[in-house]
């Protein structure tokens, strides 16, 4: 796939959306230090889930190199979402001496994603792949 710059700059302005939103999202719930991080937790499911509705409305449309996959897909729910902030919490969870903890938020962010992002993949419309004809393996 090639990016156009016009790509780009449609990353660029979802990048600025999903990370100012991103950004309020965390002021108005701040993470307790030694405490489950639920406002990444939150923030990183509802993303999946989003991207699960997107990718599955345009792929049904047959357009999945839409313009809107760079906005919305790649620029506002990447920025939105962050491996990065999900990860730093759980390296300081465990180097706080709560690897418990930690152990449990890598689980359940992991899980939660993939069901979330099933979730909205059905809920855009998707029934799953498509059953091998009679004689087919």
């Amino acid at each position: 796939m090639r990016v156009r710059p016009g790509d780009l700059a449609l990353i660029a302005a979802g990048g600025a959306v999903g990370s100012l939103a991103r950004y309020g999202l965390g002021e108005a719930f701040p993470i307790e230090p030694q405490h489950f991080p639920a406002t990444t937790f939150a923030i990183n499911v509802t993303g999946a889930f989003l991207l699960g509705v997107l990718l599955e409305a345009l792929t049904r449309r047959r357009t999945p190199e839409h313009w809107l996959r760079f906005l919305l897909g790649v620029g506002v729910l990447g920025a939105f979402t962050t491996f990065s902030s999900f990860m730093l919490e759980v390296v300081e969870l465990a180097r706080d001496g709560h690897g418990a903890l930690a152990a449990g938020y890598t689980i359940a962010s992991v899980l939660a994603g993939l069901v979330a992002v099933l979730a909205g993949l059905v809920a855009a419309g998707w029934r799953g792949p498509p059953l091998p004809a009679e004689g087919e393996s």
